[in-house]
């Protein structure tokens, strides 16, 4: 079994014990408020998405994972079409991470202003 294919079983169990949250808005409110363990996002992600993500990921010292599948394999696995999904529970996202890339998150620029003073 390829690591593509251990990554849609490892988001359907997610799913299945209630610890994915999908969609943009939702995946961000939850990172803020809640906190997230991590956040995965798919292949075919805008840049404009992958901004914004690692924008409120490096706010909240968030993990962004890239899992190698797209969209329409999130859709065919979950039922819901989504580019960023986050994961609420240490274990998966330990697992997500051994399957997957971490994509470097920025650092906002009022931090970087505050480290250089």
């Amino acid at each position: 079994m390829n690591s593509q294919q251990k990554a849609i079983n490892l988001l359907t169990m997610c799913r299945k014990s209630g610890r994915v949250i999908m969609g943009f808005d939702a995946v961000k409110e939850a990172a803020i408020e809640k906190g997230v363990s991590c956040v995965v996002v798919a292949d075919n992600i805008s840049l404009k998405t992958l901004k914004e993500v690692k924008f409120f990921c490096s706010n909240t010292g968030t993990k962004i994972i890239k899992i190698g599948i797209d969209s329409d394999d999130v859709f065919d696995a979950l039922g819901k079409e989504a580019v960023v999904m986050a994961i609420a529970d240490f274990g998966f996202a330990k697992r997500f991470e051994e399957l997957g890339e971490v994509v470097k998150a920025t650092v906002p620029r009022s931090m970087k202003k505050k480290s250089e003073q």
